[in-house]
């Protein structure tokens, strides 16, 4: 049940906003009490911050399987790292964008657990990139923590337009967000 209440969340958080959703439309779309939320969740902004933490420690162990597997260079890193980014969000739409928006509606010291994370994984691609450049794999002198906050401005942002079932297939974006950044950067 919890994670019916989790997924049912996600898609009117997605739908209405935080702000605009209470439990009780929570509890109406599932048919059951609100007793049944309080089990689970203490309140609404408990159950934003479960979301939240769920999205980016999931997104952090998947990056770090990458960052660990020493037979690839750090392009490949930085690749497969977009590619964890881009396909997250075409995969999980409705979590992403729960997760872009709604950061702001967690309590303060909610916001600095997830900003931790965040910032983690912001720092594991700016390594990427200084390590790309200590190897000679990027070009010298990159400021590499605007290149990856470019990096993170760039895919994230997809969370806004990209339609999986558009134009453009998501393999397509990826390779032309790697094809622009690689390009931007190498050596």
């Amino acid at each position: 049940m919890k994670e019916k209440i989790t997924t049912q969340s996600i898609i009117l958080f997605e739908k209405k906003g935080f702000s605009q959703t209470s439990i009780q439309d929570i509890v109406d779309v599932l048919e059951v009490t609100k007793g049944t939320f309080y089990y689970y969740f203490s309140s609404k902004e408990q159950l934003l911050m479960d979301i939240h933490s769920d999205y980016i420690t999931n997104l952090l162990e998947r990056q770090q399987l990458i960052l660990d597997n020493q037979n690839l260079s750090q392009k490949e890193k930085l690749s497969r790292t977009i590619r964890l980014l881009v396909t997250d969000i075409a995969d999980k739409g409705p979590s992403a964008r729960v997760f872009f928006r709604e950061v702001r509606h967690l309590a303060n010291e909610n916001i600095e657990n997830i900003k931790k994370k965040r910032d983690q994984f912001r720092l594991n691609i700016e390594k990427t990139v200084n390590e790309g450049v200590q190897q000679g794999e990027f070009r010298k002198g990159l400021r590499t923590d605007m290149i990856t906050f470019g990096i993170l401005g760039i895919t994230n942002w997809s969370y806004q337009w990209y339609k999986p079932d558009g134009e453009i297939s998501i393999d397509e974006l990826v390779e032309i967000y790697v094809d622009m950044i690689l390009k931007g950067i190498e050596q």
